[in-house]
């Protein structure tokens, strides 16, 4: 069975990242509740089970539904819950920085900058709190002993996965990245035991890197996923699960706004690496430097000119 995130160092997951993972799972009245509480959860703290079932166009047995879905006994949990998180976020997510990265129509530069940046800055802080740490060690293990590593990954999850992939290679770790179906799908089925694959999407619902990956797992390789959706059916067919927690914005769909936290889930795991074999890995980069001193310049580049006309 896969290894589902559940902590950060035995702390609890915060409860906006475990409902938008949910969302999917849901049906579309839960859904409504769902959303309502993410976009004012003090608001939602405050009401009723009847006003937030009012608000958010349901029945009170719907919002209980919901509840349990969370793993919370009812609708006064919830209340507290989000009540915590209220305060929780109060002291540790300080700045003016908005955190769903939206704006309105009339912004100027300088709000669709710090809305941009806000969202960046949360999804990181959001992933870090979240990433269960007995998944990463697993993820890290599995990968210092592997003979092969391969990345699978499509889309927006390939700039990820290639600075990962440059990122290890650097540091001794050699490894392919295969963002074409055929040529995945024949990576994967050529691995075995003793070999990696690891597999990076956003939701987790991407055919081409469920196929693989299940193509990896069933020629014997440990396989790792890197998702946004614990439950998505990409996490399903994998031996370690790895989330990052993400917040969607009106321009940043999940897939243009996950990269920063795959990256950082992906540097958790080249960082412990690299501290596992610290003396290898130093002296693998001061190679990997000095193969290419050559190429730099030590000197300021004169200014262009016009071409004569």
């Amino acid at each position: 069975m896969p290894k589902r995130p559940t902590s950060n160092a035995g702390d609890e997951v915060p409860l906006g990242t475990r409902i938008r993972a949910l969302i999917p799972e849901l049906t579309a009245a839960e859904q409504r509740v769902a959303r309502l509480v993410l976009a004012d959860g003090t608001a939602a703290a405050g009401q009723t089970i009847g006003e937030l079932a009012s608000a958010s166009q349901t029945s009170t047995s719907t919002v209980m539904r919901f509840c349990k879905a969370l793993g919370l006994a009812g609708y006064p949990q919830l209340r507290l819950a989000l009540t915590a998180e209220a305060a929780r976020e109060g002291g540790s997510w300080g700045g003016d920085l908005p955190a769903d990265g939206d704006f309105g129509p009339e912004a100027g530069l300088a709000e669709i900058v710090a809305a941009v940046a806000g969202a960046d800055i949360r999804a990181i802080y959001d992933t870090a709190a979240q990433l269960d740490l007995e998944s990463l060690a697993a993820a890290v293990e599995a990968i210092t002993g592997a003979g092969r590593i391969d990345i699978y990954a499509v889309g927006s999850s390939v700039q990820p996965a290639t600075g990962f992939q440059l990122a290890m290679h650097r540091t001794g770790f050699a490894c392919c990245i295969w963002s074409d179906v055929h040529s995945a799908l024949t990576s994967a089925a050529l691995l075995g035991p003793g070999a990696v694959a690891i597999a990076l999407s956003h939701s987790g619902q991407t055919v081409e890197t469920i196929e693989a990956l299940e193509t990896a797992r069933a020629a014997g390789a440990t396989t790792i996923a890197v998702t946004n959706f614990p439950k998505s059916p990409l996490a399903s067919v994998t031996d370690i699960v790895l989330t990052t927690a993400v917040r969607e914005g009106t321009f940043r769909p999940g897939g243009l706004s996950c990269t920063h936290p795959q990256t950082t889930v992906l540097d958790c795991i080249y960082a412990a690496l690299a501290q596992r074999d610290r003396g290898r890995a130093e002296e693998s980069l001061q190679i990997a430097v000095r193969a290419v001193a050559a190429h730099r310049t030590s000197k300021p580049r004169p200014p262009r000119t016009a071409e004569p006309t």
